[in-house]
């Protein structure tokens, strides 16, 4: 499947549980839920996976997880902040670099209307 299809699948599961829980809870529940609900799809879903970092030729693991992981083809980094911002979008590319994903998506779910909250990210390789 395309990343793009998966980017549909995930907006229309990130949908369903915004409209249920609305904005104003912790990250980890939208992450939770959303993972529930992209997990029902039949999808390869990863949680929290571990994303080492490759520097020459040593592998560090430093600790960087990745919130979730579809098919090792598309990141979603959850969010539940008042806005987001630069930091939150070179997050999400570090992450598309080092696992050489093409498309991330970051969502935040502390917005009244989720379409205001999900901001698409390619990576150009």
């Amino acid at each position: 499947m395309a990343e793009n299809e998966i980017s549909r699948i995930v907006f229309d599961a990130a949908l369903k549980v915004h409209k249920a829980l609305g904005p104003g809870l912790l990250e980890n529940a939208y992450e939770a839920c959303l993972f529930y609900e992209l997990t029902k799809s039949g999808l390869r879903v990863d949680k929290q996976k571990p994303l080492p970092l490759i520097y020459e030729e040593i592998k560090l693991e430093a600790g960087y997880r990745v919130d979730i992981i579809i098919e090792n083809k598309l990141i979603i980094e959850v969010k539940a902040v008042e806005a987001l911002n630069d930091l939150h979008l070179a997050q999400l590319l570090t992450y598309l670099k080092l696992s050489n994903c093409k498309l991330g998506m970051l969502i935040n779910f502390n917005v009244f209307l989720l379409k205001n909250g999900i901001r698409r990210v390619v990576n150009n390789l």
